[in-house]
């Protein structure tokens, strides 16, 4: 059976229909008037993710980036007239700080992860000093974390500490040098994984790019953190976009490590997503969404260290029925026609409220329910859902910072098929655990034919959600001939029924 990997779904893309032969209908309704930044200037994403222009204007040395909306959707720039970019838009992940005895001049920030672009993710945290073990970066591409040994691990034959792995979205990330098991004071480790490829060449839907993997500590010292990932973009003019001078999406750098006793070095986010639909596109600037290298390290303590990876690219699109453009871009860009499509009302499930505490609508993956200490065993767990025929049950994992995971299963949710809910009674064990949820359901033949352009034009038979607090929510859809196909479920829950 063939699994791929596509990325979530943004809240608000606007379907772009042809008025005419040559002129496109952006979608845009103008209420956020001309966009002519004289200096360089930060923008808030809206709640929609989505603005409304008539032109937008980015002079020579004027650099654009934004602020991340609470759900962090994709950029979505819609624009009534042209698109002028001989200034820079930079959606870029950010760079993990640097960790360890010399690092930056500052300790307290050592394991800090780089943070995704708008629409992308983050890194994951350097592991602590004395060999703690590091987080994986967030996203369908993520790469995984590291970890060390304070005794003799079988491969190294002393003290070992292993970087992050790079993450992956249009390419891999790239490999350790070491990918054989250890075992380290009778518990084997695999060596960190980087990121899988996602998505597809139309990015639709949109989403950015995957944090890379932390790396674990030293003797010392803590790790340092995992690049962020590129975040995503859509620009959509119903005229011309010209771009002459940059429109970035590159994925963050893992933290540099250096001085004695110090951990080993994060892996890099990878590149973003980038897509540009006009009746024309002209200019040759710079478009890229390159993947984040590792971070660099001078550590030395007499242990083994095994350094981070490298990160994988993104993807971009280019979309016009005139395109006069000629320089190639980072990665290679693949183009068509215009043509955007967004299916709205697909299902939903998120994990509600534990304990009587809210959860978050978009959980990030690190602290996003933190109980009282006074807290009794066992608690209720609760879910919600919307899409879903009421009549199915949820099974809830409960995976604890170690040890096995368990499982329990809800009664049937009730309510309607637009508002369902349920519940569980669950024992969490101490530490902070992950917990997830799943259902599947058999979908009518219009619906399955409508999800057919995420499944690669196949009809979808059934669909089974999944939603987590402490990792990545998706949705899998599954094919009649059992191929699957697993969307992220971050931004789902804004899509109505």
């Amino acid at each position: 059976m063939k699994t791929t990997q596509l990325p979530k779904l943004a809240l608000a893309l606007l379907a772009l229909v042809p008025l005419s032969v040559l002129a496109l209908d952006s979608g845009s309704t103008g209420s956020d008037d001309v966009f002519n930044p004289s200096v360089n200037t930060e923008r808030q994403v809206p709640a929609s993710g989505v603005f409304n222009f008539t032109t937008v204007n980015i002079p020579s040395g004027v650099k654009v980036t934004f602020k991340k909306n609470a759900t962090n959707t994709p950029v979505v720039i819609l624009a009534t007239g042209d698109v002028t970019i001989a200034g820079t838009i930079d959606i870029s992940g950010g760079n993990a700080a640097a960790a360890g005895a010399a690092g930056d001049g500052n300790i307290g920030d050592d394991g800090v992860p780089g943070l995704g672009g708008p629409g992308g993710y983050d890194g994951g945290r350097g592991g602590a000093a004395n060999y703690g073990r590091a987080g994986a970066g967030i996203g369908p591409g993520a790469g995984a974390g590291g970890h060390g040994c304070a005794t003799s691990a079988s491969v190294f034959g002393g003290p070992a500490t292993v970087g992050g792995a790079g993450a992956g979205f249009g390419t891999a990330g790239i490999a350790l040098t070491v990918t054989a098991t250890f075992t380290c004071s009778g518990t084997s480790f695999v060596a960190p994984a980087p990121g899988a490829t996602y998505g597809s060449s139309q990015l639709l839907p949109l989403v950015g790019g995957s944090g890379g993997g932390g790396a674990a500590g030293g003797p010392s010292f803590a790790g340092s953190g995992g690049g962020g990932g590129g975040g995503s973009i859509l620009i959509a003019a119903s005229v011309t976009v010209s771009v002459t001078g940059s429109v970035l999406a590159n994925g963050g750098k893992g933290g540099d490590t250096s001085g004695a006793g110090a951990g080993a070095n994060g892996g890099g986010g990878s590149g973003g997503a980038i897509r540009i639909i006009a009746t024309a596109i002209t200019g040759n600037g710079t478009i890229s969404a390159t993947g984040g290298a590792a971070g660099a390290r001078t550590s030395t303590s007499g242990l083994s260290y095994v350094d981070g990876s490298a990160a994988g690219t993104g993807r971009i699109r280019l979309e016009s029925e005139t395109f006069t453009r000629t320089a190639a871009t980072t990665p290679a860009y693949t183009f068509s026609q215009p043509g955007l499509v967004f299916v709205a009302g697909l299902p939903t499930l998120r994990i509600s409220r534990v304990a009587g505490t809210d959860a978050p609508l978009a959980p990030t993956g690190n602290g996003d329910v933190v109980l009282p200490a006074s807290t009794l065993n066992p608690v209720t767990v609760e879910f919600a859902t919307t899409g879903v025929p009421v009549g199915n049950t949820v099974k809830l994992t409960v995976t604890p910072p170690s040890g096995l995971a368990s499982t329990v299963v809800s009664g049937a949710l009730t309510g309607t098929t637009q508002s369902a809910s349920a519940s569980v009674s669950v024992t969490l064990p101490a530490g902070p655990s992950i917990l997830s949820a799943q259902t599947t359901y058999t979908i009518v033949a219009a619906l399955g034919d409508e999800l057919s352009r995420y499944a690669n034009n196949e009809r979808v038979e059934k669909v089974r959600l999944e939603a987590a607090i402490g990792g990545t929510s998706s949705v899998t859809l599954i094919t009649a001939s059992g191929n699957e196909y697993r969307v992220p479920q971050a931004v789902l829950a804004g899509l109505g029924g």
